[in-house]
């Protein structure tokens, strides 16, 4: 499917193939048990997460609150590219249109940097509730935590949406080969033949905003935490302190690893396989390993399972 562009002789993409893991054909069927293992996990870990909050009215607190709309983000960043990646795998032809392509990146930017702004603001939570523990409920009432929600996903949405039109308003008029599994802006940016001048500029501000300030004022927050727990003069307050942030800060470390190495970096210096293997770690690994880090070692949810599933006890 092709078009002219102007008077030139040159043809405008109007499809783009997805590189995926073509040059290792050996893989492809590892590859696709693989990845539907791990994308049926995420979809189950995630969805019961949602349902044991919002079927448990002790978990009807502000950091599970965060959590519920966590694992909905990780469900939308994986199902936005792992369908799609599995179609591929199984097929072994992996085309997507460029309307198809632009939607992909839109839902993906969006849950991407909603996942981002939203651990900053759990990690504020745990601040308030390990700094000032008597404040916690006055702190953190339901309409602060409703409001901080509310601004993740319009604020990203907004963000996802600038980035997506000026993408969609690119010039694809030489390969329409994606070096990737799933439509990213870096490659996409380097195969357009217009200027991509306020592209770059809109997607450093977002780098800086999502990968710069988010983590400064995460760092900054378990700075205050752990200054705090270092304060508390017996073995077992610092324990139970430190478990109700230790699986916030291993998903904080595992997400800002991967988005670090696959986009703080400037598009000319774009490593398909750097790429490849952060978005394996951003958009399946992370959403599979979500509900694991956050529940196993959560009394209070593994409790919470039990009443509503009587086998999952034990």
């Amino acid at each position: 499917m092709s078009g002219q562009l102007g008077k030139t002789n040159q043809t405008l993409v109007t499809q783009f193939i997805l590189q995926g893991f073509s040059e290792h054909p050996q893989l492809r069927l590892p590859l696709l048990g693989c990845f539907f293992f791990l994308y049926s996990m995420a979809l189950l870990g995630n969805t019961l997460i949602i349902t044991v909050i919002t079927c448990s009215s002790g978990l009807h607190s502000p950091m599970y609150f965060f959590l519920f709309n966590l694992a909905t983000m990780d469900i939308m960043c994986t199902s936005s590219v792992l369908p799609k990646v599995l179609v591929g795998l199984a097929w072994g032809e992996n085309t997507i249109s460029f309307q198809g392509c632009m939607a992909q990146l839109f839902f993906l930017v969006w849950s991407g940097s909603s996942e981002l702004l939203l651990l900053t603001v759990m990690a504020f939570d745990r601040y308030v509730a390990i700094c000032w523990p008597l404040h916690y409920r006055s702190l953190m009432s339901f309409q602060l935590c409703l409001v901080l929600a509310m601004s993740v996903w319009v604020i990203c949405a907004l963000n996802s949406s600038i980035n997506t039109a000026l993408l969609a308003q690119l010039f694809f008029c030489g390969s329409n080969v994606i070096t990737h599994f799933f439509c990213e802006i870096p490659p996409l940016l380097l195969l357009s033949c217009s200027s991509t001048h306020v592209n770059s500029i809109m997607t450093l501000i977002a780098d800086a905003f999502y990968g710069g300030i988010n983590f400064l004022l995460t760092l900054m927050s378990y700075g205050f935490i752990i200054a705090s727990i270092l304060c508390i003069r017996s073995a077992e307050g610092k324990r139970r302190a430190f478990s109700t942030c230790s699986s916030h800060l291993i998903v904080v470390s595992v997400y800002y690893s991967a988005v670090f190495c696959a986009y703080i970096s400037p598009a000319s210096s774009y490593s398909p396989e750097r790429s490849k293997l952060a978005g394996v770690l951003y958009t399946i690994m992370s959403p599979t390993l979500n509900p694991i880090i956050y529940t196993l070692r959560n009394k209070e949810f593994k409790a919470a399972l039990g009443k509503l599933l009587p086998f999952c006890r034990h």
